[in-house]
């Protein structure tokens, strides 16, 4: 079957940092950053990305451009005759569509608080009735599918169009846009009277912060949000090394991925931390931080219905990017391994990915008896630790023995392939800390998370 592929390698390095590129970083990064002490927080997350990110994202990629094809066909291209590796294909498959089977519901609510806050529903609301806006959300099933619809139908739309005229595109406007919007909403935020000490709290490291939660705490949830807000391990960036050429080394492609997803994440703390130091908020607040906190925060400042507007279309962006590159994976897989025209998968793969996305919008209402992992818990939540906890870390371990270990494709072709092409050579000394140091690391967090739900 004929291959897309990217017009430019900017179109390349956008596409694959708007995978990386999602709630993570604009959502999540900034109350584990509040939570785990600021600035100091920010420097173990940066080393952890460069030392965990990074080697993981080079052997993706290089998967992905050696074989030409989605994880459905990589591992069966490229292994060894006899070995077992393209199994792992089913464990690709399902944790893309488990992602999204919860990604678009919380999709769903941006546009909704987009929605919102564009048509001034937030003006003159008292604290409390904003915190309501939530819970009035997720206890009505009919508008939470009408808006996870809506998601899945735009973001399977733009692959329709085609890898170049849409994935690429239109993925390249959303990310500009993004750019832009993110630097507005931070240049307004640290101008904010009252502003300065969130500021200091975010790029100031003071290392007597961390000493709250201790070390290991610490440590684990910087490991954590720089393994997860990569997307790494379930070939959702293996696809767009098939779409490349061989003109550049991965190596420095991977940077600028990474380079992009972090200016992302800083920008987010850039725009939120100022803000809540000026209305006197908490920003370590949890998830309640984006759907209650902020808009609270819009309502008291000047012109807070165009700039809670802007930050909602930016937080629409962001997610968006990650659903659009998550469907293309999944498109290209089912292409790959069946055979089929791309258009009628598309077609397919709408209702379906609405169907099984509603479980996830059922346990916030009519199932919320279930609480699977428990008290407080529902079906996003198991759907989130499947994926988050289990199917990311093993599938980084099946990707880094595959591209290490003579039994699999083996370092050699791994090496050949990060360094075809111009730019930074991946370093060979690495060897052994990619075979035998790196796995034990991801097996650390995979152990950690099991510890953090179950081990209380």
């Amino acid at each position: 079957m004929e291959r897309g592929t990217f017009s430019t390698r900017l179109g390349f390095i956008l596409v694959s940092a708007g995978c990386a590129i999602g709630l993570g970083n604009v959502w999540r990064f900034p109350f584990i950053t509040g939570k785990y002490g600021g600035a100091s927080f920010v420097l173990i997350y940066l080393f952890f990305l460069a030392i965990l990110g990074l080697p993981i994202m080079v052997a993706e990629f290089a998967v992905g451009r050696a074989s030409k094809r989605s994880a459905a066909l990589s591992f069966d291209k490229l292994e060894p005759k006899g070995t077992k590796w393209h199994l792992y294909k089913y464990g690709c498959i399902l944790g893309n569509a488990m992602l999204m089977m919860y990604y678009t519901t919380i999709t769903g609510w941006m546009f909704y608080y987009l929605y919102k806050m564009v048509t001034g529903a937030f003006v003159g609301m008292a604290a409390k009735d904003i915190g309501g806006v939530l819970g009035g959300l997720v206890s009505d099933p009919v508008t939470m599918i009408g808006y996870m619809a809506l998601a899945v139908i735009l973001g399977f739309g733009v692959c329709y169009l085609g890898v170049e005229a849409g994935v690429e595109r239109i993925t390249k406007f959303m990310m500009t846009c993004l750019l832009f919007l993110m630097i507005a909403l931070a240049v307004n935020s640290v101008m904010l009277p009252g502003g300065e000490n969130g500021l200091a709290y975010f790029l100031q490291p003071d290392f007597s912060r961390l000493t709250k939660y201790g070390a290991n705490e610490v440590i684990f949830a910087a490991m954590g949000q720089a393994f997860f807000t990569l997307s790494l391990g379930i070939g959702a960036l293996a696809i767009f090394g098939s779409y490349i050429g061989k003109e550049k080394r991965l190596t420095g492609e991977a940077i600028c991925v990474i380079l992009l997803d972090t200016f992302v994440a800083i920008m987010s703390g850039l725009i939120i931390f100022p803000a809540c130091s000026a209305f006197n908020v908490d920003p370590g607040a949890g998830p309640n931080l984006l759907f209650i906190t902020l808009p609270n925060v819009f309502n008291h400042m000047a012109g807070g219905q165009f700039w809670g507007s802007l930050f909602f279309l930016f937080m629409t962006f962001a997610a968006m990017s990650t659903v659009i590159a998550v469907f293309e994976n999944l498109i290209a897989c089912i292409c790959d391994l069946t055979g089929w025209e791309r258009k009628s998968v598309i077609k397919m793969g709408t209702v379906a990915i609405i169907v099984l996305s509603l479980p996830c919008i059922f346990g916030f209402n009519i199932w919320s008896s279930f609480q699977p992992l428990g008290k407080g818990t529902g079906v996003l939540d198991l759907e989130d630790f499947v994926v988050s906890n289990n199917l990311l870390p093993l599938g980084s371990l099946v990707y880094l023995a595959f591209c290490t270990s003579r039994y699999g494709w083996g370092w050699d072709n791994f090496i050949k392939e990060a360094d075809t092409g111009n730019g930074v050579a991946f370093p060979k000394w690495l060897r052994f800390y990619l075979t035998y140091l790196l796995p034990l690391v991801v097996l650390y967090i995979f152990v950690q998370g099991y510890i953090a739900i179950f081990g209380h």
